[in-house]
């Protein structure tokens, strides 16, 4: 499908946070060997992952004591409303406070989650601490997964673009975490203990100019890909999919995909100063960049912030685009950043970013 672009809509404020629990690495893999260890016979096999990972810290909404003895349905969804709703209030905040705009002159709320159940949404739970009117536009998205913060932010665009006036905010917010398992012992949980964090990041944008504007976006799904990535859904709650497959998918699909996407803006990979890529794991940095010919170790800031706040699913990538937005890549170049993520589906999403 093709939108017609109606206007050009600017970013005003960015945020991002994390939960006040901290998890180390090393003392995560020794309270893991602990719990998981006389469980699945695979783990000592796996346990050399934590150390080449590339993670060496994350956050989540839950302390450390309660990975021991983490409930069912009721314990995961009741703090991931908990945790949930107060990111959400921190991000949005911040975010806010950036753009210099108060929270009663906001007009649509997008929030994007998919790691929890919340009905009413997330921003309704925050809405009493926020101070939002009772006329916002609500659109929440859920099961976009780690695709979700390039997801939302071309959905918050598209809203902006059919409502000239508004004032779109866009709170993106994961409890991965939660998703702990220590009943079912397969490898994906393993893999998500070695990888998974808690985090949220809140984007402001609407037709007011900036210096960066945000583009039109793209997305691609992959035909036959359902089972590559996602949540199963079992009387503990959600648990994590992980196909093997997804760095071989990702070094063999995305060039095209990311061609494909380009051509739809009318750019191409030789007019992208730099790309903006949500870093689910050190594996597929680097089939991103031998995928996109980007050159070992092109991907620093993705590196960086996967070693020091993990995967946190969609928020992750604005994390990344924080980063290099105040390193200042992008400014003076005259090229734009190209933000994308992969996600359940199996899918890609795509957003340009051009700097003044």
């Amino acid at each position: 499908m093709r939108i017609k672009a109606m206007m050009n809509v600017y970013l005003h404020g960015l945020s991002t946070c994390v939960p006040p629990h901290a998890l180390p690495q090393d003392e995560v893999r020794d309270r893991a060997h602990e719990i998981l260890g006389p469980r699945f016979k695979g783990f000592d096999r796996l346990a050399p992952v934590f150390d080449t990972s590339g993670v060496r810290m994350r956050y989540s909404v839950a302390p450390f004591d309660w990975f021991e003895n983490a409930g069912g349905w009721t314990d995961r969804n009741s703090r991931y409303m908990a945790g949930a709703t107060d990111l959400y209030v921190e991000a949005a905040t911040k975010a806010l406070a950036d753009a210099d705009w108060s929270a009663d002159a906001v007009d649509i709320l997008v929030t994007v989650s998919s790691t929890g159940i919340a009905t009413p949404t997330l921003e309704a739970q925050a809405k009493g601490r926020m101070g939002f009117r009772d006329d916002c536009l609500r659109v929440p998205l859920f099961g976009l997964g780690c695709a979700g913060g390039v997801s939302g932010l071309n959905v918050s665009r598209e809203l902006a673009c059919a409502n000239p006036d508004a004032k779109v905010l866009l709170v993106v917010i994961e409890t991965c975490t939660l998703s702990f398992r220590k009943a079912r012992p397969k490898k994906a949980d393993i893999i998500a203990t070695i990888l998974f964090g808690d985090g949220a990041a809140a984007v402001a944008l609407s037709g007011k100019k900036t210096h960066v504007r945000i583009g039109r976006g793209a997305s691609k799904t992959w035909d036959d890909t359902l089972p590559i990535m996602g949540w199963e859904v079992d009387e503990d709650g959600l648990a994590v999919v992980f196909d093997r497959s997804i760095p071989d998918f990702v070094t063999q699909e995305m060039r095209a995909a990311t061609d494909t996407a380009l051509e739809s803006m009318s750019l191409s990979r030789d007019t992208i100063g730099r790309l903006v890529s949500h870093p689910g794991g050190a594996k597929v940095v680097v089939a991103l960049e031998a995928s996109l010919e980007l050159g070992e170790g092109s991907l620093d800031v993705e590196r960086d912030v996967l070693r020091d706040f993990g995967n946190m699913s969609a928020p992750t990538v604005l994390f990344v685009l924080d980063r290099i937005l105040k390193r200042g890549d992008a400014k003076g170049s005259g090229k734009p950043l190209l933000v994308s993520a992969l996600g359940p589906g199996f899918s890609a999403a795509f957003t340009p970013i051009y700097v003044d």
